[in-house]
């Protein structure tokens, strides 16, 4: 599931619709802005290379600072792998188990 959100986060941030991931009730508890802001600051915490992760140092400066600057994130890599996939690879199988239970006499 924690890809499955990431992959939402994602595209709703690069399309410019980040407030989207905050449920209504929140909506009019914080500033848009700095919704758009934390999910661009997670986004960059969550990047696939480590060394285009911030540090904790820098993650804190970017939230305590609206003036900071902040970089783009990258597109996550397992987007780039999902363009490779075969519908067929999509598809669901089943696959049958069976279990023996050995009891003693």
């Amino acid at each position: 599931h924690q890809l499955v959100l990431l992959a939402q986060a994602w595209r709703l941030w690069a399309d410019g619709k980040a407030t989207e991931l905050v449920h209504s009730s929140f909506a009019e508890s914080y500033s848009l802005h700095e919704v758009v802001r934390c999910i661009q600051v997670g986004l960059l915490c969550v990047q696939d290379r480590p060394d285009d992760r911030p540090l904790m140092s820098s993650v804190t400066f970017m939230l305590e600072n609206e003036s900071a600057l902040l970089p783009a994130p990258k597109q996550p890599a397992f987007f780039a792998l999902q363009n490779f996939e075969t519908e067929e690879s999509r598809e669901n199988s089943v696959n049958a188990v069976s279990i023996t239970a050995v009891e003693g006499r």
